[in-house]
């Protein structure tokens, strides 16, 4: 018994010290890039991880440069990403609680397309969607993108959501329609108000998608006042004659602020609506 005990300890100290690590693995470069935002000069590197003085001019000059549109891009981004989450959720929801709630032929095939096609990068497709775009005038616009994004959510969020409704007991949707629900009200007066996990959960990953997606929007965006934050950033330093990394870690940590914000207050539901959406397939 004791031996046992001593191998539990054991386990127990083993796995303390991985969370340990892989929280120093996390939290230092994010430490590291906060504190290079406030640093005087131009370059990241520091003898110190504090800097001996603390200056919030990167932060200024990132809004009042006349070479980088940092306000410009983060509004873009912000359009971007706040249309494409509300595109893509309804695209979600409405595919999921077809799926889910009706029987109809095809209907396992189409779920099986889904998985199938969910296990593509989407970078394999950016060739055909770059042409088709081309083709009907919508290069270099926001609305190419948004619609791009919101019709590959259904491929990543289709099964978590499907999983959810399926735990939604199908007796409230009969003692609807013997009330003389439709479908649609149905969906939008007893599903919804009782999937708010879910919603949440789909609402961050698709925001968080095209917030900080790079390689479609320097694809299509050319403009450089249509440019979303992810290809502004990177032109800031995309040059040799641009070193300007204090700069650089003043908008990451920008960036950064309002996805950490939702994380924090939305955490409690979107654990719930990701562990419950996949308790059944």
């Amino acid at each position: 018994m004791s031996g046992l005990k001593i191998k539990n300890n054991l386990r127990l100290g083993a796995s303390y010290i991985t969370l340990v690590l892989l929280a120093i693995a996390a939290i230092y470069p994010a430490l590291w890039i906060i504190m290079g935002s406030v640093r005087p000069g131009k370059s990241l590197y520091s003898k110190t991880m504090f800097p001996e003085s603390i200056t919030f001019s990167h932060y200024k000059e990132l809004f009042h440069s006349q070479t980088v549109l940092f306000g410009q891009w983060y509004m873009n981004t912000l359009k971007v990403a706040t249309f494409s989450t509300i595109l893509g959720v309804l695209l979600i929801l409405l595919t999921s609680y077809a799926v889910s709630r009706f029987r109809f032929r095809g209907r396992q095939t189409a779920l099986s397309v889904v998985l199938v096609l969910g296990m593509f990068p989407g970078f394999m497709s950016m060739i055909a969607i770059f042409l088709l775009l081309k083709e009907i005038n919508l290069l270099d616009t926001h609305i190419a993108i948004i619609l791009v994004y919101a019709s590959g959510a259904p491929l990543g969020g289709t099964l978590i959501a499907k999983g959810f409704f399926d735990t939604i007991p199908r007796s409230l949707d009969e003692a609807a329609r013997i009330d003389g629900a439709s479908n649609f009200a149905i969906f939008s007066r007893i599903i919804l108000p009782l999937s708010r996990p879910i919603l949440t959960y789909l609402a961050l990953l698709q925001f968080v998608g095209p917030w900080a997606d790079f390689i479609f929007a320097r694809l299509v965006l050319r403009s450089k006042d249509k440019w979303t934050i992810a290809v502004g950033m990177w032109d800031m330093v995309n040059s040799n004659q641009n070193s300007n990394f204090t700069l650089f870690a003043a908008g990451a940590v920008l960036i950064a602020v309002p996805i950490t914000i939702l994380f924090m207050f939305l955490q409690r539901l979107l654990v719930d609506g990701l562990t419950s959406g996949a308790s059944k397939g």
